[in-house]
């Protein structure tokens, strides 16, 4: 069974947001980061937002200053902000969390950018 289990995708207009989560089914010990990564029909998976165990966030440049990532350990969530949508930015959202040598994947929230 999925550790991790993301919500909060749907359909929206270019410009628009969403807030992804990625809530966690039991508590993952030593995590190194949590990334939240999104594959398109026929494309590669792609990491989109990092966040760190000390907070530091990283971003691919087609996100930057449009997505946001955080990290809420006491409640085992992780969210991502997603605002001025574009149709490019359509793709299945999966959340990750590494731990060790491991990495915790969902099954993802699908993400659709359309007018």
């Amino acid at each position: 069974q999925e550790q991790l289990v993301e919500s909060g995708g749907g359909l929206v207009e270019p410009g628009g947001s969403l807030r992804l989560s990625c809530a966690a089914s039991k508590i993952i010990m030593s995590v190194r980061a949590v990334a939240w990564y999104r594959q398109a029909p026929g494309k590669q998976r792609e990491m989109v937002a990092t966040i760190s165990t000390g907070g530091s966030t990283s971003y691919i440049d087609s996100v930057k200053g449009r997505f946001f990532i955080s990290r809420d350990d006491p409640k085992n969530a992780v969210y991502l902000q997603m605002n001025s949508l574009k149709p490019e930015d359509t793709a299945v959202y999966y959340c990750n969390a590494q731990s060790g040598s491991v990495g915790f994947w969902g099954q993802g929230t699908q993400v659709t950018v359309s007018s």
